[in-house]
């Protein structure tokens, strides 16, 4: 009978247990040619002191996990833990979530564990869908202990997305090396490559900062010969914004538009800010006009965003016109934006047109608060009117103690 490591999951995922083969029953498992070797039954050793993998053959009397009564001699804390396992988890599931909870080394290996719990409980691949739904709830480390043991177990039935669950894991980790062991796993257990696994690891190459990797990749998506859909769009943008390159984010929005297929706000708010915060005003301008005629409604940040592009350059009459368009489709002002306008024209050393533009607000019953405030002390500040300032700070103190 065979034993696989489950840490290691066949070292297709790189980790540290060495993968152990004993006995000589008919019975044997599929694996995959990556292994040069047979593992030929749901048995589960670790031998994680080992450097190598090593083939051992054991006695059939190799002692396995003590399934002990997990109920028994309980911290306060596990027995809390115990109390939150849902009961709409079956009983399989409840079983090993207690054994999880209280696991101990002493007992055995943790995959010793989900060897010992396949062989009592049979579990089905309902099981352990929703035995991984709570661990990844919980945060739980042992979340992807689970999921890379099941990806061999067939009672799991694993398929593509499975994988894919795997390498997005690993993407918010930022751990590039197990995402691109996952993804080898996969191939050399013949599962088809597909968009969505690869516009996954777009997305983690893209965030871990191998731009390169990640566009070789996109390259790779369209050779599939399939036609792309917004999410890959979207990752490659994200990339090309996170390398410094937001023009070429903009042309894929154009290659996008071409194909009618319309991107997410995120991803047009990701390549505005980009332009906006280099001061890129041009730039900013399009992706503004661009994020209308896809259909989507701009709100105060996608305005903020545009206002601030003019700031940033000093452009303080575009920056009081977005301003004002921005209110003239009755989206309400907010004290950053008035804080930008602000700074526009303190760029230009305009001080009579920005009181004029405070007298205005006034007006129109806009309170200048914390942000624009401070704009503005350090701008008299820098005239040296320090009566000036001290009024401004004192009608700012008592504004925010008035009665709602």
């Amino acid at each position: 009978m065979g034993i696989y490591s489950c840490e290691a999951v066949l070292l297709s995922f790189g980790l540290k247990c060495p993968l152990v083969i004993t006995g000589s029953h008919s019975h044997r498992r599929r694996i995959y040619h990556r292994i040069p070797i047979l593992v030929e039954n749901r048995r589960c050793s670790c031998r994680c002191s080992a450097a190598r993998v090593a083939v051992v053959v054991e006695k059939e009397d190799t002692p396995r996990f003590n399934w002990a009564d997990a109920g028994l001699n309980l911290t306060e804390e596990q027995d809390e833990a115990i109390t939150r396992i849902p009961v709409k988890m079956s009983k399989r599931c409840q079983a090993l979530m207690r054994q999880i909870i209280c696991f101990s080394s002493d007992k055995g290996s943790f995959c010793d564990l989900l060897g010992a719990w396949v062989r009592r409980m049979s579990p089905i691949r309902a099981d352990w869908l929703s035995l991984l739904k709570e661990l990844k709830d919980l945060d739980s480390p042992f979340y992807i202990k689970v999921a890379e043991f099941s990806l061999l177990e067939d009672s799991f039935e694993a398929n593509a997305r499975d994988y894919t669950k795997i390498i997005h894991f690993y993407g918010k980790l930022n751990q590039v090396e197990e995402a691109e062991r996952t993804l080898l796993a996969m191939k050399n257990r013949l599962f088809p490559i597909d968009q969505v696994t690869l516009t996954a690891m777009v997305q983690l190459y893209s965030k871990a900062g191998y731009h390169k990797l990640a566009e070789e990749t996109f390259n790779e998506i369209k050779l599939l010969g399939e036609p792309l859909d917004n999410r890959s769009y979207g990752s490659m943008v994200m990339a090309y914004i996170r390398a410094g390159a937001p023009e070429k984010g903009e042309a894929l929005l154009r290659e996008m538009d071409s194909q009618e297929i319309c991107a997410g706000r995120e991803v047009y708010k990701a390549l505005l800010r980009a332009y906006s915060m280099s001061g890129d005003a041009e730039g900013a301008k399009r992706v503004f006009d661009a994020v209308q005629i896809a259909g989507i409604t701009p709100d105060v940040k996608l305005c903020g965003l545009l206002i601030n592009a003019y700031s940033v350059l000093g452009q303080s009459q575009n920056a009081r016109l977005a301003f004002e368009n921005m209110r003239k489709a009755g989206i309400k002002a907010t004290d950053k934006c008035v804080a930008l306008v602000l700074a526009a024209y303190e760029k230009e050393e305009k001080l009579n047109e920005a009181l004029g533009f405070l007298v205005e607000l006034e007006k129109e019953s806009v309170m200048v608060e914390k942000e624009a405030s401070a704009v503005l002390a350090q701008w008299f500040k820098k005239l040296g009117v320090v009566e000036e300032v001290e009024l401004v700070l004192r009608e700012f103190s008592s504004s925010q103690s008035r009665p709602l």
